[in-house]
């Protein structure tokens, strides 16, 4: 291990990282951010949530309410700080309206999620084909994308890694300043752009090959293995 590498923060998806199989937060990962936050580390949380979810997720875990939301679509830089968009969320909305009209015709219904609490990307129910819903969509100004959990749409050049430099400029930090810790493939650009980038046992085969790390073990047991391990190199504020 490098014994130059000096970390101030840490980043994490939440879905498939800090939760168990079935998706419920793991305590041993909410000890760990409590720990982290005590010694005065910075911690971000990065998700595809809306920011309803992560106010609320961020005061239960107990972080200083930091996060990346709708996939990179949003940013706050802790509680009483106005919500930055990053996006235009127009175009996803009328995609997906017309999304819903064209599967409606064939007598399937799209269970859209907390459509009236987004701002720029909106996601529904994994319960048709993404390449489908790609093809439906090919000429419209937007992106797809398939977090595993669901179907997310999103202006383009929206993304966690995007948001997350922007983030930590707003913070005075630089993205290698943290250890970034997911699962998916929309976390690559997380740790690519991350001081260390770390891959979950469970994570898809692009973020594992993108990683710096693997854990050894899935889900939010790796994660906390993931902290233990270069808790040596986190600097205390």
């Amino acid at each position: 291990m490098d014994r130059s590498l000096c970390l101030r923060g840490l980043i994490t998806d939440i879905d498939g990282t800090i939760t168990d199989p079935n998706r419920r937060i793991h305590t041993g990962a909410i000890h760990t951010i409590r720990d982290l936050m005590e010694k005065g580390v910075f911690v971000v949380l990065a998700s595809g949530n809306t920011a309803c979810f992560m106010d609320a997720l961020s005061k239960m875990i107990g972080t200083a309410g930091t996060y990346i939301g709708e996939n990179g679509g949003i940013i706050r830089n802790g509680y009483g700080q106005e919500i930055t968009l990053l996006g235009d969320g127009a175009a996803p909305r009328r995609a997906l309206d017309d999304l819903v009209e064209a599967y409606r015709k064939r007598g399937i219904g799209i269970e859209h999620y907390s459509l009236p609490y987004r701002f720029v990307d909106v996601a529904f129910a994994r319960t048709v084909p993404v390449t489908e819903v790609r093809e439906i969509l090919r000429n419209y100004p937007v992106e797809v994308l398939d977090t595993g959990f669901a179907i997310h749409i999103h202006p383009p050049g929206v993304s966690k890694g995007v948001a997350f430099t922007e983030l930590a400029r707003v913070m005075g930090l630089k993205a290698s300043d943290f250890l970034a810790v997911g699962d998916a493939e929309n976390d690559i650009e997380l740790i690519r752009r991350a001081g260390v980038g770390v891959a979950v046992a469970n994570a898809h085969p692009e973020l594992v090959r993108s990683a710096d790390w693997v854990t050894g073990r899935e889900y939010g047991d790796g994660f906390v293995e993931a902290v233990k391990k270069y808790l040596p190199h986190f600097l205390e504020r």
